[in-house]
């Protein structure tokens, strides 16, 4: 599934799996981005049930003004769910000072002989990624746009319907446009 929020002054989405059959695989891909006001809150769990089941879960958040982003994620590993393989990560990007983010992932294992990781990370624009671009002309505005648009692209990239991948991708560039990411040309 991929999941895009691109506003609301408050949003919540939430995602129940359950992986039931021997080798089942599911892939989580979420892109937020709250700004201004809004709060947009992503709730996900995965459930595996069955032995030698797969996920993998990726959400990203940039988040501008005063928005708050948050990503509660949950994990659960059954008994008897051998040879499970799942990966849980979450990355936030803050554009501003007043920019918050709350990220809760959770791994829940009750099986032996699994492969389970989980993971976030929140930050801001590396000054020195800007620093770089700037002296080679880049204007500050737009070298932020880069890095912020560079950050989300991963996200975009796993769309594997182009109309589709195209079509968001426009709504994110006139998003970051929106909220005075410039983006170079």
């Amino acid at each position: 599934t991929h999941s895009i929020a691109l506003g609301s002054l408050l949003a919540r989405h939430e995602v129940s799996i359950r992986l039931h059959g021997p080798g089942a695989e599911t892939t989580l891909n979420g892109l937020y981005m709250p700004r201004n006001e809004q709060h947009l809150d992503n709730a996900t769990k995965i459930d595996h049930i069955a032995p030698e089941c797969t996920s993998r879960e990726l959400y990203k958040a940039v988040v501008d003004g005063r928005g708050r982003g948050v990503f509660d994620g949950h994990i659960v590993v059954r008994p008897g769910a051998i040879k499970t393989d799942a990966s849980q990560t979450n990355k936030n990007l803050l554009l501003s000072a007043s920019a918050q983010a709350d990220t809760r992932p959770q791994l829940e294992i009750f099986a032996d002989d699994v492969k389970c990781a989980h993971g976030a990370a929140v930050g801001q624009l590396n000054e020195d990624a800007v620093f770089y671009l700037r002296s080679r002309g880049v204007p500050h505005d737009a070298a932020r746009g880069q890095l912020t648009y560079a950050f989300v692209s991963e996200m975009l990239k796993r769309i594997r319907v182009e109309p589709l991948r195209s079509h968001v991708e426009t709504m994110v560039a006139s998003r970051l446009a929106a909220g005075g990411v410039e983006m170079a040309t």
